[in-house]
């Protein structure tokens, strides 16, 4: 798997308010332009998440399936990209002290031309975009646990939606 990782300034639970949003995909994940509908048991293994790829007016319908999942630390994904192939995606989280979460999102493509491709040109692909990915993330948690605070963050860097409090590794 083609793995990044992020310490977010956030206690793992507030990540995976996020995560078990289906309904936040499309804000979040690069590439996922529209969320059409979310199964009632997301994100329990075998539930599905309807979305469509690309950006308008070319995007395509598709969805992704939750293969794994250990609420409150880990979901894993297995995601259709129409004729691409499809792809595994696993998020890892582990706290790191009491207000901090080590966010890991590994991806690799398993079926499909993209399967083809090797790890170094995949990951040439995946790498900048699940950074990208991941600082999404980590600026819908940071302002989910605002609103849930009422509060502003001084470690979000003043207005920069949290993007300069986390560590991409």
């Amino acid at each position: 798997m083609i793995e990044v990782s992020r310490v977010m300034p956030v206690p793992p639970e507030r990540v995976w308010d996020v995560l078990a949003d289906g309904w936040t995909y499309a804000g979040w994940v690069v590439g996922n332009a529209h969320v059409r509908d979310v199964d009632d048991t997301w994100p329990a293994e075998g539930s599905g998440l309807h979305h469509k790829a690309g950006v308008w007016p070319v995007q395509v319908p598709d969805v992704s399936t939750v293969v794994a999942v250990a609420p409150g630390r880990m979901v894993e994904l297995e995601a259709r990209l129409w004729v691409v192939g499809r792809g595994r995606v696993r998020i890892e989280l582990d706290a790191v002290g009491a207000d901090s979460t080590r966010v890991t999102l590994g991806e690799r493509a398993v079926s499909g031309p993209a399967s083809l491709l090797p790890s170094s040109v995949q990951k040439l692909l995946l790498h900048p975009r699940n950074v990208e990915a991941l600082a999404r993330l980590q600026d819908m948690a940071v302002g989910r646990a605002h609103r849930a605070h009422g509060t502003r963050d001084s470690r979000d860097g003043g207005g920069n939606g949290g993007r300069g409090t986390g560590t991409p590794e």
